[in-house]
């Protein structure tokens, strides 16, 4: 792998099952369903395992969002598809899931100071313009990604269809930044402290 810390923050994924779906007649039947057409044309179905939300369109068309991992968006729409068979919905035995984006996050420290606008003059495919967007857009064209740079280090990234992909980019914007004199390393999360077990009081309660 790259080095790089890399957490997965969304996961966006697409499914095209083929058939015609009446929005009004399982919006009502859908626990935790939004339906407003006259807002937006599909209906908004949440679930709490895995927590996302799944645009569910008439065409059969539908999008998970919120997920964490490829795999959650799997099981999110699995259990979208369950869901609507439970309601006398005829869908397709199988079908294809298609990650349209990963929405992904990690840290860099760079050996001196970050100067995002000293970055910007001198690396191409860069957007910097910081009294619109804090942060610094670096485009790479293989993989076919897009990375905010923040002045703190932060790096999001956007556009990646699979974690592979984010690594592989990582690689060669650590590199990019090196070639204009910017040496960084990736900085490893801290893993979350166990919550403190609670000691049970002493005494009786009156």
């Amino acid at each position: 792998m790259s080095g790089f810390d890399v957490k997965v923050e969304n996961v966006v994924a697409f499914v095209s099952l083929g058939k015609d779906i009446e929005l009004k007649k399982i919006s009502g039947r859908l626990k935790d369903a939004e339906y407003s057409p006259d807002t937006f044309p599909g209906v908004i179905y949440r679930i709490a395992q895995p927590k996302t939300a799944n645009l569910i369109f008439s065409s059969g068309k539908i999008v998970c969002t919120g997920s964490k991992s490829v795999e959650e968006a799997g099981i999110a729409v699995n259990k979208v598809v369950d869901d609507l068979r439970k309601l006398k919905v005829k869908l397709p035995n199988s079908f294809d899931m298609r990650i349209e984006n990963i929405v992904a996050s990690t840290q860099i420290e760079a050996m001196g100071r970050l100067n995002l606008e000293d970055i910007s003059f001198a690396l191409e495919n860069v957007e910097y313009e910081p009294e619109q967007f804090p942060g610094l857009v670096f485009r790479i064209a293989e993989p076919r990604v897009a990375f905010l740079l923040f002045g703190s280090g932060k790096i999001i990234c956007t556009g990646a269809r699979n974690v592979e992909d984010i690594h592989r980019a990582l690689v060669k914007f650590r590199r990019k930044l090196e070639s204009i004199g910017v040496h960084t390393r990736p900085i490893k999360a801290k893993p979350k402290e166990k919550p403190k077990e609670l000691k049970e009081p002493k005494g009786k309660a009156a």
